[in-house]
C-alpha cells in the first residue's frame, strides 16, 4: 500500500497563520495515548502537529475512498460520517461516508467516544467491507465519527486505522490486520513499513515484507511484555559512547503514529542536554539549523545491535 507524505498540520496552519494559536489551545501531550485508560469507551488522542505519512483504503460496496494513519499505537478503524456536518468544524474537508450508498453496510449498536487533550469525538459503530489495496476485508467493525475536535481540521488524513493489539481496541471488535489474517487474506501474519522522508516512495507491506526496500538481512527485535502495544526493551541510549538514557534499559513502545521520541523527563532533559539543545516558551528542544550537521548520533542498543540515528533523522526543521 503506497503512503504518502502530505504536508503535516504544523505545515497547514502556519501557511494559515494559526499555528502559534492552535498549539496554545491544544497542548501536543505525546504521551496521552500511551497513559492507562479508566474508561473502557475513551480512545485517547492528542493533537501531533507533525504526522504526515498516510494510505488510502476504501469502504462500503462500492468502495469509498479514505485517507488513514496506518497507527501501529492504536487498535480500532474509524472515519468520519456524513453525519459529521460543517457544524462540526473538524470534519471540514475530509472525506465522509454514506452508508447509504453501500450494499454491505450493517449498523452497530455500540457507540463510541475518542477523547482528545481538548474536546473529544463522538460516533456510532458500524460493519462493512474494507478495501486495502486489493484486498476486501469483509463485516469489519469500526467507527464513524459524528463529531470532530476544531484540530482534527488540520491534519492530513480521514481517519485512523490502528495496527496495534486487540487488547487495545475499545470499539469492541477485532482490529483489521487480525481479521486479515483470520479471513486467510495475507501469508503471513505480520506486517512492516518503509518510510522516506520523500513525498511518495514509502509504503506499507501487509503479510511480510518486501527485500526491494531493504539491503543486507532484517534484524529481528523479540517484543517484550507486549500485550497492548508492540512493546520491545532498549539496553541503554548513548551518545558519543556515553549512556544518556535507559541506563538501567527500559521498555519501549514502536508506534508509526507519533512523531518524535518520547520518554522520562530526565532521560529526555539528558540528551537535549548532551545535544547543546535550549528549552523555547512552548517546552521545544531547539538547536540552531546551522550546527544540526555538527550534532552526534544517538545510538539505541537493542537486543546486542546498535541502530544510530543521525541529527538528520532525529532533528525537525520548522
Amino acid at each position: 500500500i503506497p503512503l504518502m507524505r502530505g504536508k503535516s498540520a504544523r505545515q497547514l496552519l502556519e501557511e494559515r497563520g494559526l499555528f502559534e494559536e492552535y498549539r496554545k489551545k491544544f497542548p501536543y501531550n505525546p504521551a496521552a495515548k500511551f497513559l492507562p485508560r479508566n474508561e473502557q469507551s475513551a480512545v485517547p488522542m492528542t493533537f501531533d502537529p507533525d504526522i504526515t505519512y498516510y494510505g488510502e483504503i476504501g469502504v462500503g460496496t462500492p468502495p469509498q475512498f479514505f485517507k488513514v494513519l496506518f497507527d501501529t499505537g492504536s487498535s480500532d478503524l474509524w472515519v468520519p460520517s456524513m453525519s459529521c456536518t460543517s457544524t462540526n468544524s473538524g470534519c471540514d474537508d475530509h472525506a465522509k461516508f454514506n452508508s447509504s450508498a453501500s450494499s454491505t453496510f450493517q449498523a452497530g449498536t455500540k457507540p463510541f467516544y475518542i477523547m482528545y487533550n481538548s474536546g473529544f469525538a463522538a460516533g456510532s459503530t458500524a460493519y462493512d467491507t474494507i478495501k486495502i489495496s486489493d484486498l476486501y476485508v469483509e463485516h469489519q467493525f469500526f467507527g464513524l465519527t459524528e463529531t470532530e475536535a476544531v484540530f482534527m481540521m488540520s491534519v492530513p488524513w480521514d481517519g485512523i486505522l490502528g495496527l496495534a493489539f486487540p487488547r487495545m481496541s475499545l470499539e469492541g471488535g477485532p482490529p483489521i490486520f487480525d481479521n486479515m489474517w483470520n479471513q486467510g487474506k495475507i501469508p503471513q501474519n505480520m506486517f512492516s513499513m518503509y518510510l522516506r522522508s520523500s513525498v511518495e516512495g514509502s509504503m506499507l507491506i501487509l503479510g511480510g515484507t518486501d527485500p526491494s526496500y531493504y539491503t543486507g538481512s532484517i534484524k529481528w527485535i523479540p517484543l517484550f511484555r507486549a500485550t497492548n502495544f508492540w512493546n520491545i526493551h532498549i539496553q541503554s541510549i548513548n551518545i558519543d559512547g556515553n549512556t544518556v538514557a535507559c541506563s538501567a534499559s527500559c521498555e519501549a513502545i514502536v508506534d508509526s503514529g507519533t512523531s518524535v521520541i518520547i520518554g522520562s523527563g530526565q532521560d529526555i532533559i539528558n540528551i537535549n542536554g548532551w545535544l547543546g539543545a535550549s528549552t523555547d516558551q512552548y517546552g521545544d528542544a531547539v538547536v540552531s539549523c546551522s550546527n544540526t550537521n555538527l550534532l552526534p548520533d544517538i545510538v539505541f542498543n537493542i537486543n546486542g545491535y546498535s541502530f544510530a540515528l543521525p541529527p538528520s533523522a532525529y532533528v525537525m526543521k520548522v
